[in-house]
């Protein structure tokens, strides 16, 4: 039997959440038509609206179902980018290195195509973000992670949110890797926008939300029916929406519970590395509150991360290395370099994530593994990077 590690990709659906969806999938009408089926339909979504919102410390009306995290994260910076330069220039966007691709991709675009300009803010070793002594006033918004999704740090969300609410500058916070890890209060955050994906708490790929205050503007990305807000338009998808809902409120029950497990497996995970490859480097905090439960990333020198991953993989063992890949071409860590590390420890760092579904048998088999794989991809080294013609 594979043993599945990379809960942080994504994480297996909950039983409960299968049969929720497909007992929904049998039902019939649209929620925006006004007769009997398709107000059943709309019956339906509000509860599920409402059950994720609980999950999450929001009312109901501030949670905009959308297809993903990553459409989520390009609604909040792209919309309340637009509607902070609506008529005035604040072209700065204040984001920390090391941010998910969905957010890092998006400024890039808006810095190619509507003239933005990225302040990029410093992490520490830990992969921290450093909060800043103040906020430009005139910066459109600040946006960040709540936990770091590659080496697990959790980052001091009150602390970055008062600096920029006493510019009156408003924050997004993507939430996809501490949802279900850690305790959401959107409410007493003090933030304008949050995001979280369904898939990474044993829900269903292709939903999730952004959590929207009822205060705040964004210029919507998707036009034709207004159907949540005059934010998002589009048919919404009952079935997955009440799959979510099932999937959010067991991870919310088991919260407590789960976090203690998984840490204490996480913590002989960490051990076992250690002792099995002594060389290797633990990425981000040591155990403990600043880092998220499931969460161990580690630098293996000498390595490349691409040649462990397929080495454990052949052993029957699924991990990440949580970097970029393009072309088929290796390329480092775009989080290690922001932490400071250089480009070749960069370049072989592996992330183990655990979820729900781990045992203590799961990380004996990949302890049991990994020396071997490590001593055949030191052999190979570290491959050279091709060089990029053009761009």
């Amino acid at each position: 039997m594979p043993v599945y590690l990379d809960h942080a990709a994504t994480t297996p659906m909950r039983p409960e959440a299968i049969a929720a969806y497909t007992e929904a999938m049998g039902v019939v009408g649209n929620p925006s038509s006004i007769h009997s089926q398709g107000q059943q339909a709309r019956r339906m979504l509000e509860e599920a609206r409402e059950r994720v919102a609980e999950t999450l410390g929001a009312d109901p009306i501030e949670v905009v179902f959308t297809s993903g995290g990553t459409e989520a994260i390009n609604l909040a910076v792209k919309g309340m980018f637009w509607a902070r330069n609506d008529g005035v220039s604040r072209p700065r966007i204040l984001v920390p290195g090391g941010e998910h691709h969905a957010t890092v991709d998006t400024v890039e675009w808006l810095e190619r195509a509507e003239g933005a300009q990225a302040s990029w803010l410093t992490l520490d070793a830990d992969g921290r973000i450093v909060v800043p002594g103040h906020v430009p006033a005139d910066a459109a918004l600040l946006t960040f992670l709540s936990v770091n999704n590659e080496v697990g740090t959790v980052q001091p969300v009150e602390a970055l949110a008062a600096v920029a609410r006493d510019a009156g500058v408003p924050v997004h916070v993507d939430a996809v890797a501490a949802y279900g890890h850690l305790p959401i209060d959107f409410a007493g955050m003090g933030v304008d926008a949050l995001s979280v994906s369904a898939h990474k708490i044993g829900g269903p790929v292709g939903i999730g939300a952004l959590v929207l205050s009822r205060t705040s503007t964004v210029v919507p990305l998707i036009h034709g029916g207004g159907q949540q807000r005059q934010v998002r338009s589009g048919t919404q998808d009952v079935a997955a929406a009440v799959a979510f809902a099932v999937a959010a409120q067991a991870a919310a029950a088991e919260l407590s519970v789960e976090t203690a497990r998984v840490s204490a497996l996480r913590d002989r995970l960490i051990r076992g590395v250690r002792a099995a490859v002594p060389e290797a480097v633990l990425s981000g905090p040591e155990p403990g509150p600043e880092r998220v439960a499931g969460n161990a990333h580690f630098v293996f020198p000498g390595a490349q991360g691409d040649s462990l991953l397929f080495l454990l993989d052949m052993a029957g063992v699924s991990v990440s290395t949580g970097s970029a890949c393009q072309a088929g071409i290796p390329e480092p860590s775009h989080v290690l370099l922001a932490m400071g590390r250089g480009e070749d420890e960069a370049r072989g760092a592996l992330r183990f994530t655990l979820g729900r579904t781990s045992t203590e048998a799961d990380v004996d088999a990949l302890l049991a593994a990994l020396p071997a794989a490590y001593e055949q991809a030191s052999r190979a080294g570290l491959a050279e990077r091709a060089p990029r013609l053009g761009r």
